[in-house]
């Protein structure tokens, strides 16, 4: 499970967040929170879906199974939905003319 250990604190630091900060929402200790940074314990299931929800990734890309990350836009306009795809494609089309 190297990829959770990874993930968890590439995610983190993604949002600006310290240990002690995720911690707080996740409802465990700073101690915990570095723990699972340096692969000592890994979180109860519980822990895992609310590290999920925070981050808004799956489990699955917690815990290294997928390898994508998904964006939820269930709560946008079909406008705002084609922005964020048409953002995305231009990202990618730069990314592969690099």
């Amino acid at each position: 499970m190297v990829d959770f250990r990874v993930n968890i604190k590439k995610l983190r630091q993604e949002k600006h967040m310290t240990q002690e900060e995720l911690a707080k929402r996740v409802g465990v200790s700073k101690a915990m929170i570095s723990a699972y940074e340096t692969e000592i314990r890994y979180p109860s299931y519980d822990v895992l879906i609310k590290l999920s929800s925070i981050f808004g990734v799956s489990t699955d890309y917690l815990l290294g199974i997928e390898k994508k990350r998904v964006i939820d836009i269930t709560d946008l306009n079909d406008e705002e939905t084609e922005l964020i795809v048409n953002m995305v494609a231009l990202l990618k089309k730069n990314k592969n003319t690099q």
